[in-house]
C-alpha cells in the first residue's frame, strides 16, 4: 500500500503562503506551556496531541477535509507524525508539515518568536 505523507513545508514558503490570505487551517499540536513559550502569530486550531482524546472524535469539524492543513510542532517532528495520522484517516487530504516546526520560524521568519 502506497501510504501518503505529509508535504514538506519551508517557514519562508509558509510566510509567503500566508501573505496570500489562503484558505488553509494551521494547526499546532503543541502543548498549552509551550504556546504560553512561543505562540505562532497566525491563528491556529490547537490540538494538542496529550489531549488527542478530548479531540479526536470531532477532528472532522475542526479540521473541515476541504481546506488545506498544515501541521506545526515545535521542531516538525510531532506534527509530521499528526499529518500521516491525517493523511491515514483521509488520503485526499492536502496535508503540508513545517519543517523545523516553531523554531525554524523564529530562525527564518520571524525572531520575536521566542525559540526555546
Amino acid at each position: 500500500m502506497n501510504q501518503r505523507m505529509p508535504q514538506p513545508l519551508k517557514a519562508t514558503e509558509l510566510a509567503a503562503w500566508l501573505s496570500k490570505k489562503p484558505e488553509l487551517t494551521l494547526v499546532d499540536v503543541r502543548e498549552h506551556q509551550e504556546l504560553a513559550i512561543a505562540a505562532f502569530p497566525h491563528p491556529v486550531e490547537h490540538l494538542p496531541l496529550s489531549e488527542s482524546n478530548q479531540w479526536m472524535d470531532a477532528i472532522d469539524q475542526r479540521l473541515p477535509p476541504s481546506r488545506a492543513v498544515v501541521v506545526i510542532c515545535h521542531a516538525g517532528v510531532r506534527s509530521w507524525n499528526f499529518g500521516c495520522w491525517l493523511l491515514e484517516r483521509n488520503p485526499s487530504q492536502e496535508v503540508w508539515n513545517l519543517e523545523g516546526g516553531i523554531d525554524a520560524w523564529s530562525l527564518a521568519v520571524d525572531s520575536s518568536v521566542p525559540r526555546y
